[in-house]
């Protein structure tokens, strides 16, 4: 089912996606991966919402070593962050799988438009991810903002791809499920954000231009695009 989408007057002439929770699921909860990286790691438990906020300060690094030193000196841990950063990688490839059809969706995709990647993380972490899911030839141009000088939501970041893309801002609509860093920061940009739902993601934001449900995601977005 498509929720409720806003015309707008633009064409669209190129496509942004982000990766997480978006064109690619862990098959275990995140916290339980965090879990069970943290102990093959020799680290004690350590919390899902102090990651998150770790990992909102550190979205321009080269691992997730920083991230983990932060919630490990919080802890008194005397773990090695960098030991932690690579179970966790380890962990997260062990249970990443795509959207179903989304790597034959993102090859037809790219015969109507350029399509683009931009996902929030340090560089090591988030290339693994595509690595691991065979998609590094999967997009027109693929950005991690680890290798930016900005993440998500900052405009920097939406102007890279922009420009990686050689798409105007008005004409490039941005896919994402997340209600701050992709809806409001693509929105804030310039971009048309869609906003991909899902059971137990965040409710539908009224900046979307549409909503999608992630299991429609691969029927529906094209109608979606040429609708806007």
């Amino acid at each position: 089912m498509v929720l409720d989408a806003v015309r707008t007057s633009v064409t669209i002439r190129a496509v942004g996606f982000d990766l997480d929770y978006t064109l690619a699921v862990p098959t275990r909860d995140r916290e339980t991966i965090l879990r069970d990286a943290a102990t093959a790691a020799g680290a004690p438990p350590l919390s899902r919402d102090a990651y998150l906020d770790a990992h909102q300060e550190h979205l321009t690094g080269e691992t997730r070593a920083p991230i983990f030193e932060t919630l490990l000196d919080a802890r008194n841990s005397d773990a090695d962050p960098d030991a932690v950063a690579t179970s966790y990688r380890e962990h997260i490839a062990d249970a990443l799988v795509p959207v179903d059809g989304a790597a034959a969706f993102l090859a037809d995709l790219r015969e109507r438009y350029p399509v683009g990647l931009l996902t929030n993380g340090p560089r090591v972490a988030q290339r693994d991810k595509l690595a691991t899911l065979g998609w590094e030839e999967a997009f027109d141009v693929a950005l991690v903002t680890g290798e930016l000088t900005a993440g998500k939501p900052n405009a920097a970041a939406f102007e890279a791809l922009l420009d990686a893309l050689g798409s105007e801002a008005g004409e490039t609509a941005y896919v994402g499920d997340d209600v701050n860093a992709d809806i409001g920061g693509a929105g804030d940009a310039g971009l048309v954000p869609i906003q991909v739902v899902f059971e137990g993601g965040p409710d539908p934001d009224p900046r979307a231009a549409a909503h999608v449900e992630r299991t429609e995601l691969i029927d529906r977005l094209p109608a979606i695009l040429d609708g806007l």
